[in-house]
C-alpha cells in the first residue's frame, strides 16, 4: 500500500449548507431551525453564562449591604526619600517612568506619593502626584526641587448655558 495515494479522489471539502432556499432544497422555509423556540429567530444569541434559564440570577437574589469605596478610590505607589538616596545618583530628575525602571513603582497606578521616611544625600529633582511635609522639606535642604503633577481636570457637569431673560 502506498501512502502517497491513500487520499486520490476523495474530496475532503466539504460545500457550505445553503438555508433558506426553498421546498426543494430539504433547507427551506425554518432553514433547519425548527419551529418557534429560543433559537428559531435571527438575532437570537446564546445567553451571557451568568442566565439561569429565567430564574432570578444568583446575583439578584443574595443580599446587597453597605458599599465600597473600591469605584472612587485612587491607588498610588508609595515611595520613601531613604529609597530615592539608594536608588539614583546625584542630580538626577526623578518620576514615574525613572521609577518604574529602578523598579520602586511596579504595575498599574494612579500616580506616585513621596514619603520623608529615611535618609537624602543626594540633589534630586523628583516630579510625584504628592509630597509629604517631612519629604518636600528633605528634599529641598539638600538643594533638589520637587514638582507637583497636578491631577486630570474634573470635567464640566453642566454645559447648558443660563438663558437671559427677555421682557
Amino acid at each position: 500500500m502506498d501512502l502517497s495515494t491513500v487520499h486520490q479522489g476523495i474530496n475532503k471539502r466539504r460545500r457550505k449548507k445553503r438555508v433558506g432556499r426553498g421546498p426543494g432544497s430539504g433547507h427551506g422555509k425554518t432553514s433547519t431551525r425548527g419551529s418557534k423556540g429560543q433559537w428559531a429567530s435571527a438575532g437570537a444569541g446564546k445567553p451571557t453564562p451568568v442566565f439561569e434559564g429565567g430564574q432570578m440570577p444568583l446575583f439578584r437574589r443574595i443580599p446587597k449591604r453597605g458599599f465600597s469605596h473600591a469605584t472612587w478610590d485612587k491607588y498610588f505607589h508609595v515611595v520613601n526619600v531613604g529609597d530615592l538616596n539608594d536608588a539614583f545618583e546625584d542630580g538626577a530628575t526623578v518620576d514615574a517612568e525613572t521609577l518604574r525602571k529602578v523598579g520602586l513603582a511596579r504595575g498599574p497606578a494612579d500616580g506616585v506619593r513621596i514619603l520623608g521616611e529615611g535618609e537624602l544625600n543626594k540633589k534630586l529633582t523628583v516630579k510625584a502626584h504628592h509630597f509629604s511635609k517631612s519629604a518636600a522639606e528633605k528634599i529641598s535642604a539638600k538643594g533638589g526641587t520637587t514638582e507637583v503633577i497636578a491631577p486630570p481636570r474634573k470635567p464640566v457637569r453642566n454645559k447648558m448655558k443660563q438663558r437671559a431673560q427677555s421682557e
